[in-house]
């Protein structure tokens, strides 16, 4: 990297971007509690973004300005800070490291460039960890690896770089290695220069000793063979192998190659409490992360899905803008976090809303004319008005009321629509009532914000039971909703999840329904004889006419099934709705004047529950089809969980990484807290998926407690 240190004048007045090739979006990754909020202030701060950095323990840092996160000490969104280094703008991209906020961190890697994945030294890699290296990798992020928290009582950086080798792969190679001897600083292994830090940020460059030459020797060798295999010069490698010093800024030039194939990984030390490496940070961004220039689109078509040709990061391109993020401010509204892939966004311009593919999340397709008053560049909570913002730059809007996370944003005379990154799939569901009639309007109110915010929550109110179900990532996940909620005026409680039943007949039974009636004059006269008998899991409801002699005049039948009908819908004894049965109705009489549609509704009505009572009635729960994913280690424990949920086990299977995925069919009642329970059992490192299977027959212990 360059050794060239100029501490960055004051920085905090917002700065709009001409050139996509100066424009750097990185988004901070890495596990909870690793320091990335933290190092994001030390970085604010080193650039002259700010003059004194806060902390999450007081709640006072930029991108912590959520509530629910300084309440929670911990990020629960994402949050952009800017900085200028070396004539660079570069977009902080601060992401939440706990699990319930992977949608989060899949917004911040859709609208970045280069990932900077943060490790603590000294804590080892775990499974968590993993998982967050592999969401990255999925989507083929370039990623650099900051090892943090230096200052840290078990600091080891060499030890915690061989477990990075071994967790992500051999391509994770140190840049900068602290230096020995109680000695403050770094010491770079391609420039072979000395950075103390004893005075502070920046750090006074210097020659090493030769002893310190001679221990890096051999980890500066295996660096630049790593940098070299990845060059589109074959010679280079013979070169260098003959002895020849290969020159730093052909290095530097294949280093940025390497990592832009997401093949090289270059490792860091940094402290954001001494300064230590954060120089070498900001100058790894400008000279070794990909600009947007580099970056593959997404593939866009028009709203209709006709396809549209492939844009590139052109200031004077067809505009196309994403929102990768919907936050709701007390003061201006709904404010719009969007990443501009293509052309210039301006003020004052009408624009183009279409969002498309999220309907069973609660996000209606929709296409809509709005108009943008003011473009802001966005630091933490505060907005910072801008003039325009060209492709690759990253802005926020406000007003837009027809925004939602994931939309487009494009022109009217020219709409697109690109397809949502995928979303993750909430899994542990949340009944919320309001405790007053006047809350009722304000969660509905509320709601909508949250779903237009959040595409990791699902909406979904219970038709059968009449609540009002969230479906969220996690327990942190749902506490922020219900802030979210309370925080917006609605007095909300929580109640516990009423899983929706099913019941069939016991057996086969005959039932009599008689409907004899007068009133006033007129009279109702209907009588049915039904034969019932269950069917197979699965084949619904089937109704069959067997009536013989005009026992039952030809136009009342259709209003016998629809009494049955209505009355399976109903529930019979236990009040659930009755499923897999065939209804044949066989015999019945009518009256010449006061037979009517409705008295022969209510007959076969009548009729089932009579045969509900003779045969008997079985009380049917939803079985869901679950795969759990988990670490060899958990395994039993795994097994021995689904076990004692009544879960019938169909097989295991052994996969990369250690892993293995089990195949299970489990009750749904017994699914309500398993995400919860899931991640407790096995410290986090398990994940798994649902989907509904069957219904089957209650445990007749179980079913006599009702």
């Amino acid at each position: 990297m360059a050794e060239k240190r100029t501490k960055n004048g004051d920085s905090g007045a917002a700065v709009a971007v001409d050139d996509p090739g100066k424009v750097r979006n990185v988004v901070l990754v890495g596990p909870s509690g690793s320091g990335k909020t933290t190092l994001t202030e030390a970085l604010l701060v080193a650039s002259g973004t700010l003059n004194r950095a806060g902390t999450v323990v007081e709640g006072t840092t930029v991108c912590d300005h959520d509530p629910a996160a300084v309440r929670q000490q911990r990020s629960v969104g994402l949050s952009v800070a800017p900085v200028l280094h070396d004539g660079i703008k570069i977009n902080l991209i601060d992401t939440p490291g706990y699990a319930d906020f992977v949608g989060e961190l899949r917004a911040g890697l859709r609208a970045a460039d280069a990932a900077l994945f943060v490790v603590s030294a000294g804590e080892g890699i775990d499974a968590a960890t993993v998982a967050l290296w592999e969401e990255c990798a999925s989507v083929g992020m370039p990623r650099a690896v900051l090892i943090a928290r230096l200052d840290h009582a078990r600091a080891d950086v060499e030890t915690e770089i061989i477990a990075c080798q071994a967790a992500f792969g051999a391509g994770v190679l140190p840049l900068y290695l602290p230096a020995s001897g109680g000695k403050t600083g770094l010491i770079g292994l391609i420039t072979q220069r000395f950075l103390d830090y004893s005075a502070g940020y920046p750090p006074a460059v210097g020659e090493p000793d030769a002893d310190e030459l001679d221990r890096l020797a051999d980890a500066r060798n295996e660096l630049i063979e790593g940098i070299i295999a990845e060059s589109e010069d074959e010679t280079l490698m013979d070169r260098y192998l003959a002895g020849e010093e290969i020159a730093e800024d052909t290095l530097i030039a294949d280093l940025e190659t390497a990592v832009a194939r997401g093949s090289f990984h270059p490792v860091i030390p940094v402290c954001s409490e001494t300064g230590v490496g954060l120089a070498e940070v900001l100058d790894g961004i400008v000279r070794a992360c990909p600009s947007p220039l580099e970056h593959q689109l997404p593939p866009v078509t028009s709203p209709e899905g006709v396809p549209h040709e492939p844009l590139s990061a052109d200031p004077e391109g067809p505009l196309a803008a994403e929102v990768v993020r919907t936050a709701v401010d007390s003061y201006v509204g709904r404010v719009s976090l969007v990443r501009v892939f293509s052309g210039t966004l301006r003020p004052e311009r009408p624009v183009h809303v279409s969002g498309h593919g999220m309907t069973e999340r609660g996000h209606d397709d929709h296409d809509t004319d709005e108009r943008v008053a003011h473009l802001y560049s966005p630091l933490g909570a505060n907005l910072r008005e801008v003039p325009y913002c060209v492709a690759g730059d990253l802005c926020a809007l406000t007003k837009i009321g027809s925004a939602e996370t994931g939309d487009t944003v494009s022109y009217p005379d020219d709409p697109l629509l690109m397809r949502p990154w995928a979303m993750p799939e909430p899994l542990l569901p949340v009944a919320v009532v309001a405790k007053t009639r006047s809350d009722e309007d304000a969660l509905a109110r509320n709601l909508s914000r949250l779903v237009a915010g959040d595409p990791t929550l699902r909406l979904e109110r219970n038709a059968e039971t009449g609540q009002l179900v969230l479906w969220c990532m996690g327990e942190a996940h749902a506490d922020v909703l219900l802030s979210r909620l309370r925080a917006g005026g609605a007095d909300v409680d929580t109640e516990p999840v009423r899983v929706t039943l099913r019941s069939t007949f016991a057996g086969p039974a005959r039932g009599h329904g008689r409907h004899v009636k007068q009133s006033g004059g007129h009279g109702q006269y209907a009588v049915c004889d039904v034969e019932v008998a269950p069917l197979a899991r699965g084949s619904g409801f089937e109704f069959v006419d067997k009536v013989v002699g005009g026992s039952v005049p030809h136009q009342f039948i259709p209003s016998v099934e629809k009494g049955v009908r209505a009355q399976l819908g109903k529930g019979l004894l236990d009040g659930h709705p009755v499923v897999d049965v065939r209804v044949t109705l066989f015999d019945g009489k009518a009256h010449s004047v006061d037979s009517s549609d409705a008295a022969f509704q209510t007959a076969g009505a009548l009729a089932l529950k009579d045969a509900a009572s003779k045969g008997g009635v079985l009380l049917l729960e939803p079985f869901d089809e679950v795969f759990v994913r988990a670490p060899d280690e958990h395994l039993g424990t795994v097994l021995g969980d689904l076990s004692s949920r009544r879960g019938r086990v169909l097989g295991t299977e052994s996969i990369a990484g250690g892993n293995s995925v089990v195949h299970a069919e489990v009750p749904a009642t017994e699914l309500v807290r398993y995400a919860i329970d899931l991640r407790s059992i096995t410290s986090g490192t398990a994940t798994f998926t649902r989907r509904h299977a069957r219904y089957d027959p209650v445990p007749e212990s179980l079913a006599a407690k009702g």
